[in-house]
């Protein structure tokens, strides 16, 4: 019972962080750091990754109809548009895809410790209150108007994710407005670019937890990874359609002051208990 208690903590953790841009994969680690679910550290490293498909189904499900290139209720030039915007989320999807295959045993080694997350936790919150007092104004304002290379450019900027503490909406919403696009664009391509790349992610650690451990989940593994996902999904939907509201009338200031805080609260933590 403990260790469904957990999951579904981690499930309204993942739901909650997936979509702000404030580090979903940093929060879980730090929060298994301090309470650690008592199951085989191959499943608690799946789990941390493979909860996303939850948040995914999220996004499936909210923006259903513009995602949908094959509707009936479209015009043929909207299902052109529909087709194109896959393309230009594939073309995103690219950098990080390859450089997530290279390094990803490198990352899983070295770079999931409360230091790192911490540091890309203050980093970050930096960058999002200093591009803020710029006041860009955005050049693309339509999800239409977003071209190929802009489309590449954000996938660069997700490549940053990577790194846990770093946020992969917080990257790409980063390097969206910083490329010219408004928030609510920034925020609607950094959800649709997030199902391809948890959908790899999920799949690459499926393979590598059954290549080296050659067994399926128990009966409580199971349970664990599936309330874990329900959780995520409904707490992903209310999380989606806070954050679509809320940037409609507010600037991402508190995300990046939220972030300081917490990186040093972590800090504090781990120097002194």
């Amino acid at each position: 019972m403990l260790e469904i208690i957990k999951a579904i903590l981690l499930g309204i953790i993942q739901g909650i962080t997936e979509w702000l841009p404030i580090s979903s994969t940093g929060h879980m680690i730090l929060f298994n750091e301090i309470f650690p679910m008592e199951l085989s550290t191959e499943f608690v490293n799946l789990f941390l990754v493979v909860i996303q498909f939850g948040s995914i189904l999220a996004v499936l499900i909210l923006y259903f109809h513009k995602l949908n290139p094959l509707s009936r209720k479209k015009s043929s030039q909207q299902k052109k548009d529909t087709w194109m915007l896959w393309a230009k989320v594939l073309v995103a999807a690219v950098p990080a895809a390859i450089a997530g295959l290279l390094l990803d045993n490198l990352i899983d080694a070295y770079m999931h410790t409360p230091v790192v997350i911490a540091t890309t936790l203050i980093l970050y919150g930096i960058l999002f209150i200093a591009l803020e007092n710029q006041h860009l104004k955005p050049k693309t304002t339509s999800l239409s108007d977003l071209s190929f290379k802009t489309a590449f450019g954000i996938g660069a900027f997700q490549m940053l994710a990577l790194i846990p503490g770093t946020s992969r909406s917080g990257s790409t919403i980063l390097g969206a407005v910083f490329l010219g696009c408004s928030r609510f664009v920034a925020a609607e391509f950094s959800f649709f670019l997030a199902i391809p790349m948890m959908f790899g992610a999920s799949a690459l650690k499926l393979v590598k937890y059954f290549l080296k451990t050659a067994i399926g989940f128990t009966s409580l593994e199971l349970i664990v990874l599936a309330t874990g996902m329900i959780v995520a999904f409904v707490v992903s939907l209310l999380a989606i359609r806070f954050l679509m509201a809320y940037i409609k009338k507010h600037d991402f200031k508190v995300f990046g002051y939220y972030r300081i805080v917490l990186g040093v609260l972590i800090i504090a933590y781990f120097l002194f208990f």
